[in-house]
């Protein structure tokens, strides 16, 4: 049996497997195999160590990746199915059923969903007589539950208002949201982690039966845990610690999400017995893309020393594309995908923001090559996007009812439901399109001021509508103040909206008038139906890629101000996750691995000269390749190509660039690393404002 459970690992992975009791930190590099040694472990924990199934508990951080996790240790080990394969809320809401009254909760309470919790917070603000949107206060209940604090203890770090409230009345709908969820016997779902947390820390004698039914912990991507789920796992492992925690620092790219990459680091601070197992051969990529991988991330100075080994050696060298523009970039790619030919479904595209996934849909619809964008909607079907695609459809066709309702309330003018409710019926009544029963029917509402003002407002857009696309949405911007909107209804993603009401900007620049540019939307924008992946190009953000795998990956916009992004040039720590952002882009591909950046691109609304990454700087121009097989002209090498670029300035409403102001929020965290191995680089990458980075 040994050998049959053995065999199929490499030595480092048959040695964290062998572990048996005590903790362990498994430092497992991209493609390494740590499914392969979690599986095997549990599996010759019951069949050789004589541990009873029901005494494992195996974390994961994805409903799929448990549900791959228990089918492989059914196909190993008899018995398997008593063992507990669970995501960290899974585990959390299992323990609150069994003991849940003991933590004051009624038998049979109820977990809401987002769905739920938005329409449980609109009550409450209908309540309270107040008109803020419910999306900013549950970014921030969401965040306080992850790192384990009550929400009302996060209002120093608010701004004096925010989400168009005062910190007194946040309070008040704070407070107000929690009893309504008791009074209904509900839990949101970071709620379910602190409940847990609670009664486990205030009820010795649940805590001990829980642990009984975990005496062997372990823990998938221990390097995206957060806070609260930090406490859990310790309060789980309590004195015997048999605690063996899986990840790569490496990889830790979430921070935005809660993660606290010290948890990892520090392990052997937290553990100071444990045994450090490293999975350093890497069955995914060739041994070019590792060179080049291995090179990226030693200049990170906070993470436990590894090497990724090729299993597969030579391969494709890593290629670099110096492109002009952005859109010269996007038709490279495009025209690269067409020469490697079918099936395009091994095939993805990551870039760091949504942003940039306009040009490279246009790019490969133009060459008939099928995309997908994976993790996200396409750029013409996000939020922000479809508000303003709908005051241009309706300023060109006031009979379209569909965008006249999009656009009625948004940004808010004080025209709700009730005041739709009566305007649809006496259109009913009268026999009339939408638009015309609410001119005719105005006088006849209680408060008709907000509807005098949106018909004033729309027939300033149709005076405009015959001409210039671009010049219809910056007066659109203008009149409705939309970037403060964005920016007070959406602070956890304002910068990311704005950024795609940039690249809308950018679009319409290039159609000949607005129904030009509304027939191109239309022939681009079709949403996906589901089940429609085979045979197309993925397109998606480097976040969306982790875990991922490609044969074939281009990684675009490799350049200063977006990869690292401008947002993170402030502090070393945001500075490092960019870099291991790069490095999670570069470690997804299997056998071709294409970079490229720009010469100049648009930011902020200016066409501006650009610069390659200094990630790109700092390594050997010996690890890749300078590829320009469509322009046939000297491509220098990037720290050598600024000088090179064309600087021209294309004003944007001010307004638009006004209201970034306050957008860009300091990253924190960090902490020493952990004593066991950690890497201190020579180079651990520059601070901001040198190397030419995009000013703040």
């Amino acid at each position: 049996m040994d050998e049959a459970l053995l065999s199929s690992l490499n030595e480092a992975q048959r040695q964290a497997v062998l572990h048996f009791e005590g903790p362990a930190l498994v430092v497992a590099g991209a493609g390494s195999g740590k499914t392969r040694t979690v599986v095997h472990r549990v599996a010759y924990l019951v069949a050789r160590r004589g541990v009873f199934p029901s005494e494992i508990l195996a974390v994961t951080f994805t409903n799929k990746a448990a549900e791959e996790m228990r089918e492989r240790l059914k196909a190993m080990v008899r018995g398997a199915g008593e063992v507990w394969v669970s995501t960290f809320h899974a585990a959390a809401l299992r323990i609150l059923r069994a003991y849940g009254e003991r933590a004051g909760l009624p038998p049979g309470f109820v977990v809401y969903d987002e769905d739920d919790q938005s329409a449980l917070l609109k009550e409450v603000l209908k309540e309270l007589g107040l008109a803020a949107k419910p999306g900013p206060i549950k970014g921030l209940l969401d965040r306080a539950k992850n790192r384990g604090v009550a929400p009302e203890s996060l209002l120093e770090e608010l701004p004096e208002f925010y989400a168009g409230l005062s910190r007194g009345r946040l309070l008040d709908v704070l407070l107000r949201y929690q009893e309504a969820l008791r009074a209904q016997g509900a839990l949101d779902f970071g709620d379910i982690l602190l409940y847990a947390l609670r009664l486990l820390e205030g009820d010795p004698e649940v805590l001990k039966r829980v642990r009984k039914r975990a005496r062997f912990i372990h823990v998938d991507e221990y390097q995206d845990t957060s806070p609260v789920q930090y406490r859990f796992t310790r309060l789980l492992a309590g004195e015997e610690a048999n605690l063996m925690a899986v990840g790569d620092p490496d990889q830790g790219i979430y921070s935005f999400r809660a993660a606290d990459i010290k948890n990892i680091l520090d392990f052997t601070r937290d553990y100071p017995s444990a045994k450090v197992y490293r999975l350093e051969e890497n069955y995914r990529s060739t041994e070019a893309i590792l060179r080049f991988a291995n090179a990226v991330i030693a200049k990170n100075a906070l993470r436990l020393e590894k090497t990724l080994r090729p299993v597969k050696r030579g391969g494709e060298p890593v290629r670099l594309y110096r492109a002009e523009s952005a859109r010269d970039e996007a038709r490279f790619v495009a025209e690269e995908i067409a020469r490697l030919g079918p099936p395009f479904d091994r095939v993805a595209v990551l870039y760091r923001t949504n942003a940039q996934s306009r040009l490279l849909e246009q790019a490969l619809a133009g060459r008939g090559i099928p995309a997908r964008v994976v993790g996200g909607v396409g750029f013409f079907e996000r939020a922000e996007v479809k508000d303003l695609l709908a005051y241009a459809r309706l300023s060109l066709n006031p009979l379209d009812a569909v965008s006249l309702k999009r656009v009625l309330n948004t940004p808010p003018r004080g025209i709700g439901p009730a005041t739709v409710a009566k305007v649809e019926a006496f259109a009913r009544e009268r026999g009339l399109p939408l638009l015309d029963a609410l001119r005719e029917g105005a006088s006849l509402l209680p408060r008709p001021e907000p509807v005098r003002h949106f018909l004033a407002l729309l027939e300033e857009l149709q005076d405009l509508a015959l001409g210039s696309a671009e010049a219809f949405f910056r007066h659109l911007l203008l009149a409705t103040e939309y970037p403060a909107y964005l920016k007070e209804a959406y602070p956890e993603d304002a910068e990311d909206r704005l950024e795609n009401v940039e690249e809308l900007l950018r679009a319409a620049r290039e159609a000949e008038d607005l129904q030009d540019f509304l027939d191109k939307v239309a022939l681009t924008a079709r949403a996906e139906e589901p089940g429609e992946a085979q045979g197309k190009v993925a397109l998606m953000t480097l976040h969306n890629a982790k875990g991922l795998e490609f044969p074939v990956v281009f990684l675009v916009g490799v350049e200063e101000g977006l990869l690292p992004h401008r947002n993170s040039l402030s502090t070393l720590e945001g500075l490092e996750e960019e870099r291991r952002l790069f490095y999670v882009g570069v470690t997804r591909a299997q056998e071709r691995l294409y970079l490229s950046y720009a010469e100049e691109r648009e930011v902020y609304g200016r066409l501006e000269a650009t610069r390659p990454s200094r990630f790109l700087e700092e390594v050997e121009e010996g690890l890749y390749e300078l590829y320009d097989p469509y322009r046939q002209r000297p491509t220098p090498p990037p720290h050598r190509a600024l000088g090179r670029s064309r600087r021209v300035r294309l004003a944007l409403p001010e307004l638009l660039c006004r209201h970034r102001a306050g957008l860009r929020p300091q990253r924190g965290g960090g902490g020493e690393p952990a004593r066991d191995r950690v890497h201190r680089s020579r180079h651990p990458g520059r601070p901001a404002g040198i190397s030419g980075g995009i000013p703040l």
